[in-house]
């Protein structure tokens, strides 16, 4: 089951990654859906100060770099950014050894849709909808509800 929630600002969608951070554990896939400027690299910035990376660094899209890495420590988990926006085919993917990663670290995949049938089974599905400048819509599995619902800034 899929909850609903709606992020009033930035700050909200910061954070929603913050208390996302309490909640994951080493070897979970993170795969966030949504368009361009919906927020996923805010979501997952979030995390990663949730996570320990400290307020005011750097945390860019990795669209071009495709994949950046966040080494535990300083972080309580390892995290590899991925961003496959500018990936068209399953082989390009493939390329990347992603297998590889998954169990040494928290993986945030941004565009997932593009991976296909190669998306781990059991990647946990986030979106992203644009309601206006600054809302958007979150929706997001029902394994995170529990965990994260009393820790999100209303």
């Amino acid at each position: 089951m899929m909850h609903e929630h709606i992020l009033q600002s930035t700050e909200a969608t910061l954070d929603y990654g913050r208390a996302l951070a309490g909640a994951v554990r080493q070897g979970d896939i993170i795969a966030l859906s949504g368009n361009l400027a919906a927020g996923k690299t805010t979501l997952t910035r979030g995390l990663l100060h949730g996570l320990g990376l400290p307020e005011g660094c750097d945390v860019p899209s990795p669209s071009y770099t495709l994949m950046q890495y966040y080494e535990a420590p300083p972080l309580r988990l390892a995290v590899w950014h991925i961003d496959l926006y500018r990936l068209s085919n399953e082989a390009d993917i493939l390329g990347l050894g992603l297998d590889d990663i998954y169990d040494e670290s928290v993986s945030v995949i941004e565009w997932p849709e593009r991976m296909g049938f190669l998306l781990p089974k059991g990647a946990f599905e986030f979106s992203l909808d644009i309601i206006s400048d600054d809302r958007r819509l979150l929706r997001y599995p029902d394994a995170f509800h529990a965990l994260i619902t009393d820790k999100v800034a209303r």
